[in-house]
């Protein structure tokens, strides 16, 4: 596990458009949330810092239906990591409850667009597609046993429903690095 922080992408920046396969066989698009706020995680099935997370992840999911588009995107290559296969996604989007569309980036040219760099990398955007919030869930971590709130994002989200901005100052994220391919 190589320790990576988010690379704090410009806030402002337009969402980059992305059309993915699902764990159910379908596909989603940044189109289909066209006039919402958004959340794009990236996440995997194997990082201890999404697993320290994951049920808070699912909570979160299920806090904001309605009010707010959540997607979470696995860019890993699976060849160096089966954990993070396509058939693995499906049991763990399954075996947590995630109620969220769980995505494969197999060419990893999204986590590139996005500019993601760990799991989990958060990037929160209005109901124009701008970012507006790309800081950590919490200041929880494995082993550091704060208690997991999702307090920062939550307060971002909060803001971006309310027709806000987020506070300015967002500190990254933390996680694993994207398993990219050679």
């Amino acid at each position: 596990m190589a320790l990576t922080a988010s690379k704090m992408t410009a806030l402002g920046t337009p969402a980059p458009s992305f059309d993915l396969p699902d764990t159910d066989g379908g596909r989603v698009a940044l189109a289909d949330h066209a006039g919402r706020p958004l959340l794009v995680m990236f996440i995997c099935n194997h990082c201890p810092f999404v697993v320290h997370i994951r049920d808070a992840l699912a909570a979160l999911g299920r806090a904001y239906a309605g009010r707010l588009a959540i997607v979470a995107i696995n860019a890993n290559d699976p060849e160096t990591h089966p954990a993070d296969s396509p058939a693995a996604m499906k049991i763990e989007r399954e075996r947590v409850g995630y109620p969220f569309p769980y995505l494969f980036d197999a060419t990893q040219e999204v986590a590139r667009a996005y500019g993601a760099a760990c799991t989990p990398d958060f990037f929160l955007y209005d109901a124009d597609h701008r970012l507006a919030y790309r800081g950590r869930f919490d200041d929880s971590t494995p082993g550091n046993r704060k208690p997991v709130t999702g307090a920062e994002l939550r307060a971002a989200i909060d803001a971006v429903l309310a027709g806000e901005a987020p506070a300015a100052d967002q500190t990254p994220s933390m996680g694993c690095n994207i398993k990219w391919r050679s």
